[in-house]
């Protein structure tokens, strides 16, 4: 009897308190947090050997897939290969969970582990330098030192060069630099986390022999070990020691203060961490590692005060690892629910339960998402709050006179020029079939490539879809659709995985099958049917040719939000292109769909602030002054997912006044237009009543939330009627006008000031990363190869989206085929639910682990003039330790 694959319920055995249980040990309601204060104890979920991985995979999927992003959760995969047994699970342990923390909880920071990370990690690396018996106290200092700057924070500046001056003044400026600028802070550090490591926890251990200095206690450990470690870097018994010290050292890190109070840090504990751990059986690749980390478990829990996260370690524990944690009694699932309530005594032994063959091929039990208390703002705000109020009452007079004073500034952001300044004469021309069969002729290449170099010669190859719209047929089209730059990424990574899969084999080459699915994707929903009937089937094709993915889609229709409705049902990874719409992610997508751009609320927040804020209408009489805007003309599609959802989104954060139009010049309009609309069908009309309300209203923004063909009709309309158009409009769109706004389709309206959303910063911009400048050199140098002709979108986003896309699939099945040689669906789920993270084109990817975009994705707002477009705001994480929280309005808002 085999398990189910793909079943992500867990396994019925009269699981069902059990599973109500795990959802309040772990998230309980916010007025009886104090449940968090206790430490439960080890709980080990024993399968039949027979179900191994797959009965782990179904376990560890059930519960850590109602963590969501809500709760801090660690996924510790038994891995692969030889170097599977001397991994240190208690590193990776760490690592998850702070890059899984959900936003505004506590804790935030991890001291303790870090600097033990850090010792451990040069000890087990530099194990010959102890072999001369001289002391390294110092040298570990220094490490610990220069790897505390490179993370960032206070000691970052550290790491700056000194004055370069020649010299007696050079040297006595290198010498007081070196002194008091990188040596004294680093050692004023090092002094303060020593004294607080060894205070907490480290120096009451057997393993300190009573000292008080951490490196002094450190120096002797690795004297001790490096022997065996010379002798055998995977000797069970240092591992052992060193594992347990990071692990103690997180643990540390990990204990809370009194549930509630006052304090904001208390009042937001509304969760406990958790760890999966999968336990291989005897002898197969990783389960000493697992092993080692369970025995580190228990050795820690004896010491370290409560509360404790909760582990639970899922798979085939052998009968030494059984007797080394204390012989459990065995226990059913009823009697294991009450101890998950328990406050885990030191020196008890494990809870030990066993699924049955039954159990696992049962349907199973659904697992809830938990749903703990969240919070908008960081707990440092209601502090800063009441510290601000004092300050604000000495300031309140001062406050009154200085717009009296002091007038604000009124310089236009971005400049005074409109989108035809500097453009061409006429729009960029394109070669409409020649540029998207060159974009798939392209991607066959590359299959064709795979086979002969991959497959045929043994090579593990899967296969991604890629769900596009059909390809345009006229000139309008292509500059109205994102298809060919989006077809371009996907080709460029295919031949850079491909490329970099000939010497890295842990790197699984993919295939790509194009698949068009008509107009603005209005057959979505029947081709991603079509596809889970194929895999249905997928056995009888060859094993290059099995889907482990998909990569769509471009737009937020109702269309393609039931195609990923249909993929989520099936169980298949889709990674998001450029679809924007919160709505998108419902339903069973939110199991398989994680989106590659920010959501349309977070987009809409942005701009409603950007608006309200920042000088882009030009005051009536003066086109060199700007002023935020006052008023705002929305106008919206309500047939439109992607249009409807931004718009609403736009209006529900704009401070000021607004009116609604709902344009769409089929004439079809949704069931529940956005509230005061008044619908139009016909170009000319809205350019009428459009400048009626600019006339009224003179320090308004338009925004627009429709379709890139419709605003070309109404800016045509608008300039031909030329009865607002004396004075400059300015146009606040989202990244749907990036394409044509980017080919001078605009180049004669020198009335219209334009800024929308886009995903990358331009590759001229002073802040562009060495990843996107790179990326865009590759790309234009892919364009030349590919193409004849003018390449009208050499800075659009869309291109760069897919790319980074395509990199974060490609990523997810490396790291299953880590763990699952197989590499089937579900093992690359596991793989994007333990997080994905790398420096890409359009900025630093973070996912959590959680459905949702990566973690603070970058969003620009970029003017037009001519060709050129200029970012006049960057918000969100371009690079590793940005933070929109630090870049304040409007990216926060």
């Amino acid at each position: 009897m085999t398990t189910p694959i793909g079943d992500s319920r867990f396994p019925s055995d009269r699981a069902i308190e059990f599973v109500r249980e795990f959802q309040v040990t772990v998230a309980p309601a916010y007025e009886n947090r104090a449940k968090l204060a206790t430490s439960p104890p080890l709980f080990l979920l024993r399968v039949p050997r027979a179900s191994y991985p797959n009965g782990v995979h179904r376990v560890i999927s059930a519960l850590s897939g109602a963590l969501q992003q809500r709760v801090p959760f660690a996924h510790l995969p038994a891995g692969t290969g030889e170097q599977a047994d001397a991994r240190l699970l208690s590193v990776s342990a760490g690592a998850q969970l702070q890059r899984n923390l959900p936003q505004h909880m506590t804790p935030d920071r991890f001291p303790h582990f870090h600097v033990m990370c850090d010792l451990v990690e040069y000890v087990r690396s530099n194990p010959q330098e102890w072999a001369t018996h001289e002391n390294h106290e110092a040298v570990l200092r220094t490490h610990a030192g220069e790897q505390r700057a490179h993370r960032g924070g206070p000691l970052a500046f550290t790491r700056m060069e000194g004055p370069a001056l020649d010299g007696l003044a050079g040297f006595l400026a290198s010498l007081s630099w070196l002194s008091f600028v990188q040596l004294l802070p680093r050692w004023l550090w090092a002094r303060r986390i020593s004294r607080k490591v060894m205070r907490g926890w480290l120096g009451t251990e057997p393993v300190a022999q009573g000292g008080s200095n951490l490196f002094r206690v450190m120096d002797r450990v690795a004297a001790a070990r490096s022997v065996q470690l010379l002798d055998d870097p995977a000797h069970e018994e240092a591992l052992q020691e060193l594992d347990w010290l990071v692990l103690r050292a997180l643990l540390e890190d990990l204990r809370r203060p009194a549930i509630g109070r006052i304090l904001p840090g208390r009042r937001r504990r509304t969760s406990r961490p958790v760890l999966f751990v999968e336990v291989p059986p005897e002898g197969e690749p990783g389960a000493r590692a697992a092993e080692r980390f369970l025995r580190s478990v228990r050795r820690a829990q004896a010491a370290a005060g409560p509360p404790g996260p909760l582990v639970v370690a899922v798979g085939v524990p052998s009968d030494a690892l059984l007797r080394e944690l204390g012989d459990p009694v065995e226990s059913t699932f009823p009697e294991a629910s009450v101890r998950l309530a328990d406050n885990g005594a030191a020196g008890e032994p494990p809870v030990l339960v066993t699924l049955s063959e039954a159990a696992l091929a049962a349907r199973g039990v659904p697992v809830l998402p938990v749903g703990p208390r969240t919070f908008r703002f960081s707990r440092y705000v209601p502090t800063a709050v009441v510290s601000g109020v004092a300050v604000l009452a000495l300031l309140v007079a001062g406050l009154l006179l200085p717009p009296v004073l002091f007038p604000p500034p009124r310089a236009c952001l971005g400049g005074t020029g409109s989108v035809a300044d500097s453009a061409p004469k006429e729009p960029v021309p394109v070669q409409t079939a020649a540029w998207y069969q060159a974009a798939v002729e392209s991607i066959d290449r590359q299959n064709a490539r795979i086979e002969h170099r991959y497959a045929s010669q043994g090579r593990t190859v899967r296969t991604v879809v890629a769900f596009v719209s059909d390809p345009p047929r006229t000139d309008d089209q292509t500059r109205f659709d994102g298809t060919i730059p989006e077809l371009r990424g996907i080709a460029m990574w295919q031949e850079r995985l491909n490329d970099l899969a000939a010497s890295d084999d842990s790197l699984v080459p993919l295939r790509v099958d194009v698949r068009e699915t008509g107009v603005a994707f209005r057959d979505a929903e029947r081709e991603a049917e079509k596809l889970v009937a194929e895999v249905a089937d997928e056995e009888s094709v060859p094993a290059s040719e099995r889907v482990v993915g998909v990569l769509g889609f471009a737009q937020s229709r109702a269309e393609t939000r039931a195609a990923l409705r249909v993929l989520g049902e099936a169980g298949i990874p889709t990674i998001g292109t450029t679809a924007t719409a919160n709505e998108m992610l419902t339903g069973p997508a939110t199991r398989t769909y994680w989106p590659s751009t920010p959501f349309n609320s977070r987009e809409a927040g942005i701009e409603a602030a950007f608006a309200a804020t920042e000088n882009i209408v030009a005051e009536p009489g003066s086109e060199n002054r700007c002023t935020p805007a006052g008023h705002a003309i929305v106008i919206e599609n309500s047939a439109d997912l992607y249009s409807q959802s931004l718009a609403g989104h736009f209006i529900s954060r704009f401070s000021g006044t607004y009116q609604v139009f709902d344009f769409n010049q089929e004439g079809r309009f949704g069931s529940a237009p956005l509230s005061g609309a008044v619908s139009q069908s016909d170009a000319a009309q809205l350019a009428r009543a459009l400048c009626e309300a600019l006339r009224e209203e003179p320090d308004s923004v338009v925004y627009w939330s429709a379709r890139a063909k419709d605003f070309v009709a109404l800016i045509e309309s608008m300039d031909t009627a030329g009865t607002c158009t004396a004075r400059d409009v300015t146009v606040l769109g989202g990244n749907e006008l990036t394409n044509v706004a980017q080919t001078g389709a605009f180049a004669s309206k020198s009335w219209l000031r334009l800024y929308y959303s886009a995903h990358r910063l331009p590759a001229d911009d002073p802040n562009v990363s060495d990843t996107t400048r790179k990326f865009v050199e590759a790309y234009d140098a892919y364009v030349d190869a590919t193409t004849e002709g003018e390449d009208p979108w050499p800075q659009d986003g869309h291109s760069a989206v897919s790319y980074d896309a395509f990199h974060v699939l490609s990523d997810a099945v490396r790291e299953a085929g880590q763990a699952d040689r197989d590499i089937n669906r579900e093992s690359v789920l596991l793989a994007l639910r333990a997080g994905i993270v790398f420096d890409g084109a359009t900025g630093y990817i973070s996912y959590d682990g959680a459905n949702a975009p990566p973690r603070d994705k970058t969003l620009v707002l970029l003017r037009q003039s001519g060709r050129k477009p200029q970012a006049v705001l960057a918000c969100g994480a371009y690079r590793q330790g940005q933070s929109s929280k630090a870049q304040g309005s409007p990216c926060t808002d």
